[in-house]
């Protein structure tokens, strides 16, 4: 029987994306040898040390090296590369899981009835919407002034609209749709998702306007299932979502194009006051490739490594973002990884 092989293009920008990109790869090498598949690795450059090395944040090397791989594992960069990115392989699909772990209930700043079983889906739109319009300065009678406009093709709301309303068939079957259409009317997100929503008659759908969406988010997080937004809200929506948990640097994420190959990273930043510390957090990372195992059909390896996050967090074991109570045991970066390789052995 043949060993599936794949290949990783691994781009670790800046700050803490070094740490929780190398963590998480040592522990996929040792899922990939329990589960007996095969991980190549191919390194480039984005972001600031892109730009040092390359003269451009997203330089066509680092695009060859994307292209001929079978998924990209991206850690974090503080300026330009990732929205090159993006449109470059038309990651239009952003998933952003968001679930509640009992050992962690206590890290939220909610109250732990509000927590319990909470599972949401985000599915954020990713190469349209106000970070890709006509943006700009100018200058009129009034002074300077800038701009950013919020442009949506109702094509690119409908295709987003079938990918979320697939992730409610699977699951609960209930669609919350956020918009603002008392304020941008020619945004027609509830109407062009409903007509989608025809073929899907097992699926509620639900319009909110955004910032009652974010509301009910903190007042009653268990109603939701699957939330779709727009770039703009749901990259805000989303972050949201990591206070429900407990904290941000748990919460991975995939971006996938037509064909379902993808980019999966973490929702944090590059946390430059921790960076070299060997205090962050690679779970947000490693959530990342579980999903990228899964999309790849390696099911079983992400059930192994699923079972080892949940075996070390219910012993107490915590990094540094997720410490607070003196009966848990802080542990750094390099501790967990070792922590997870032994579950995995």
């Amino acid at each position: 029987m043949m060993t599936n092989q794949y290949l990783i293009a691994v781009l670790p920008g800046e700050g803490i994306g070094i740490e929780v990109v190398q963590a998480t790869l040592t522990i996929l090498h040792q899922v990939a040898v329990k589960h007996d598949f095969q991980l190549q690795v191919d390194y480039g450059e984005i972001g600031q040390t892109a730009f040092d090395q390359y003269g451009s944040y997203f330089p066509e090397i680092t695009a060859q090296i994307c292209s001929k791989a079978d998924g990209i594992l991206f850690g974090a960069v503080s300026t330009g590369g990732l929205l090159e990115l993006r449109k470059k392989f038309d990651f239009f699909v952003n998933l952003r899981p968001v679930k509640t772990f009992p050992s962690l209930i206590n890290n939220s700043s909610l109250k732990k009835n509000y927590l319990s079983g909470v599972d949401i889906l985000f599915v954020r739109e990713l190469v349209s919407g106000i970070y890709f319009g006509a943006s700009g300065r100018g200058e009129d009678e009034q002074g300077h002034y800038g701009y950013h406009t919020m442009q949506y093709h109702d094509w690119q709301i409908k295709r987003i609209a079938q990918v979320a309303l697939d992730g409610a068939l699977k699951r609960r079957g209930l669609l919350t749709v956020a918009h603002k259409e008392n304020a941008l009317p020619h945004l027609p997100w509830t109407k062009l998702v409903l007509e989608v929503a025809q073929a899907y008659p097992d699926v509620t759908v639900e319009p909110m306007l955004v910032d009652n969406l974010a509301m009910q988010l903190v007042i009653n997080p268990q109603h939701f299932d699957v939330i779709l937004a727009g770039n703009l809200f749901g990259d805000i929506l989303s972050d949201l979502g990591g206070a429900l948990v407990g904290s941000i640097g748990l919460l991975g994420s995939a971006s996938l194009n037509e064909v379902g190959f993808g980019l999966y990273e973490p929702i944090h930043g590059t946390a430059p006051d921790i960076a070299g510390k060997n205090q962050a957090n690679p779970l947000g990372t490693l959530a990342s490739a579980m999903m990228m195992l899964e999309q790849w059909g390696e099911g079983d390896a992400v059930k192994s490594l699923q079972q080892a996050w949940d075996n070390i967090l219910a012993q107490g074991y915590r990094t540094h973002d997720l410490y607070f109570q003196n009966q848990e045991t802080l542990v750094t970066t390099q501790e967990l990884v070792e922590l997870f390789l032994n579950n995995l052995r």
